[in-house]
């Protein structure tokens, strides 16, 4: 794979001069009308061998193009509060709105081959985080961002010619430490995983470009023109309408008409007596859990969704009178920014992740997506359709960095809704939770009803299971929550 880029390609002063002025002019153009319109968003990943003029590139893209629509993040080693959260939040955190170009420099590429090369990664976990890194990018390419990927590359004997180069001149002695050249002993074995790991994760909405970075002239027309024509051919696919063509098989419903919704019994018995009781018992169980030490090293996301007045509220309320209040917080999810609604939709719940020790409540959440999106068409089909498996994964990913995810369902009866409705219109303290759409959503039920199931039975894993929890009763609803949380913490953290 790294061959062609081992030929020596060069370019001479004389034909970079003549080629760096119109390239320089294009590239800026092409980057005005980006912010301008702000139809997508452009993530450059830089990779590659050390000494291959990666910073370089970098600072030449900000010179050549306007740096104020342009944002660089270099990833190290991750921070404590990056340390404290799935090893991908950082990414996330970094992506460019739509009309940015965001340059990545030490991405997600690098710990998966600098571990394999390290001897401290097996292939098959390597291939399977490969396969992980591939959703990524394909959910980011259906979201609308364009992805390039650069790798620069040198020759052993070209990477061992540019470190001696640099160490030579007083100007830039600096820019060689021991670790680069114990990089260099190891080169043989890096080369081979790097290989494999950009044949595993060149795919057709994210190829790797490989860069000669042996010639300095050569190297930053290769990146500049690469760029710029993957610019043009998107504005111009944009311009003109095109979008990818995705397609998504149909769901089918059960041919007697049950599911999982009106299956429940939706009116369970408890009085106010046995309800106090158990409320108490089961607050004071959180209370101690959550206070733990074993906790100190996990956090804990709730997700709260279920139709309209089925008391999502008054169950949260109850989890956070057993907490200290400084150590959760509670999202409520409505209508995306205009912020959020430039970025991937899962940008906005990666980035309100809890840190260890710490809890997070979302009243509701990133099912939004597969619920008032599907229902309402704020998607495609085939939006709503990929969505479940990458909530799948981001899902997995909490569970994989400790977090415990916990997903309740609160169901309610038709009638009970009503009734809760009419209640709310009536008194004075409650009037502001009811309103127009609640009633327009109250209408649509029949589409909702379908649009649940289908999320449960395929985003209930044995990662993060959905709870159904029968509302029509709310003592009993509150207890059910409580009890199931309380139970999945203590068996965690036993």
């Amino acid at each position: 794979m790294f061959e062609s880029a081992e030929l020596g390609h060069r370019l001479s002063k004389a034909e970079y001069e003549t080629i760096e002025p119109k390239l320089r002019t294009d590239l800026l153009d092409v980057q005005f009308d980006l912010f301008e319109h702000k139809d997508f968003a452009v993530v450059i990943l830089i990779n590659g061998i050390d000494g291959a003029g990666r910073g370089e590139t970098v600072n030449l893209l900000n010179e050549w193009m306007d740096p104020r629509h342009i944002e660089v993040h270099a990833f190290d080693r991750p921070t404590g509060e990056e340390g404290d959260r799935p090893p991908m939040w950082r990414f996330w955190r970094a992506l460019p709105p739509k009309g940015k170009i965001g340059v990545l420099f030490g991405n997600w590429y690098v710990d998966p081959i600098g571990e394999r090369a390290g001897g401290r990664l097996k292939k098959a976990p390597l291939d399977q985080r490969l396969s992980e890194l591939n959703r990524f990018e394909a959910m980011l390419a259906a979201e609308g961002v364009l992805l390039v990927k650069f790798w620069f590359h040198l020759s052993r004997a070209g990477q061992k010619k540019r470190l001696k180069a640099l160490e030579s001149s007083p100007a830039t002695r600096w820019r060689v430490q021991q670790a680069d050249w114990d990089f260099y002993e190891q080169y043989d074995r890096y080369r081979e995983v790097a290989e494999h790991v950009l044949r595993r994760t060149s795919t057709g909405v994210a190829p790797w470009v490989i860069v000669d970075g042996t010639d300095p002239q050569y190297r930053a027309v290769q990146v500049g023109r690469t760029l710029l024509e993957r610019l043009q051919r998107r504005i111009e696919y944009v311009r003109k309408g095109f979008r990818p063509r995705q397609t998504a098989a149909p769901l089918v419903a059960a041919p007697d008409e049950r599911n999982l919704l009106n299956a429940l019994v939706l009116s369970q018995p408890m009085d106010k007596k046995a309800y106090d009781k158990a409320l108490e018992k089961l607050q004071g169980r959180l209370a101690l859990a959550l206070r733990s030490d074993a906790f100190a090293r996990r956090s804990l996301v709730l997700v709260f969704e279920g139709m309209d007045a089925a008391g999502k509220g008054g169950a949260i309320r109850r989890i956070t009178e057993a907490l200290d209040t400084r150590q959760y917080q509670v999202i409520p999810i409505a209508a995306p920014t205009d912020e959020e609604a430039a970025q991937p939709y899962l940008w906005r719940f990666w980035r309100r992740l809890p840190q260890r020790g710490k809890v997070a409540i979302f009243d509701r959440s990133w099912y939004g997506r597969v619920l008032v999106e599907r229902v309402e068409g704020f998607c495609s089909e085939a939006d709503w359709m990929r969505a479940y498996a990458e909530i799948n994964d981001f899902e997995d990913q909490l569970v994989s960095a400790g977090a415990v995810v916990v997903k309740f369902w609160l169901s309610v009866s038709q009638d009970e809704q009503l009734a809760r409705f009419k209640a709310r219109e009536s008194e004075t303290f409650k009037r502001y939770k009811i309103t127009p759409d609640d009633w327009r959503n109250r209408e649509k039920w029949p589409l909702y009803e379908p649009a649940v199931c289908d999320m449960i039975d395929r985003t209930s894993t044995s990662n993060a299971l959905w709870t159904l929890v029968e509302a029509d009763n709310k003592y009993f609803a509150r207890v059910k929550i409580l009890r199931t949380l309380v139970n999945k913490l203590e068996a965690v953290l036993e």
